[in-house]
C-alpha cells in the first residue's frame, strides 16, 4: 500500500502509514490480526456475515479496531479490510491520490 511501513508495536508487528498504525499482527494471538477502522466500517464487516471479524475488546473495539481471525478470513475480504484501514489512517490528500483498485 502506497507509503506503507512495517514497524513494531508492544512486541507485535504492524503496519503504518506515515507513522500512523493501520494493522498489527499477531494480536491478540499469532492466529489474529487487527485493522484499525471507522466505526461504521466495523459495523459493515461484522454485518457481512464473515465470521472472521470481531471488535477488539473494550474503548478500542467501540472506536473501530477490529481483530481478524487470519486462519478464517477470506483473502479477497481480507484485502479490502487492509484497504478500508489504510484508507481511514492516511493522510487525507494521500488517500484521495489512490483509488482502491491501486491498494
Amino acid at each position: 500500500m502506497p507509503e506503507a511501513s512495517e514497524g513494531s508495536h508492544l512486541g507485535h508487528p504492524d503496519f503504518r502509514v506515515r507513522g500512523k498504525i493501520f494493522a498489527t499482527l499477531g494480536f491478540p494471538g499469532d492466529d489474529w490480526a487487527m485493522v484499525k477502522l471507522t466505526p461504521e466500517q466495523q459495523r459493515a464487516l461484522l454485518l457481512s456475515g464473515s465470521e472472521s471479524f470481531t471488535p477488539v475488546k473494550g474503548a478500542w473495539g467501540r472506536r473501530g479496531c477490529t481483530n481478524v481471525r487470519l486462519d478464517a478470513v477470506d483473502e479477497a475480504v481480507l484485502r479490502r479490510a487492509m484497504a478500508m484501514a489504510w484508507r481511514h489512517n492516511a493522510p487525507k490528500k494521500l488517500a484521495e491520490s489512490h483509488d482502491d483498485d491501486a491498494l
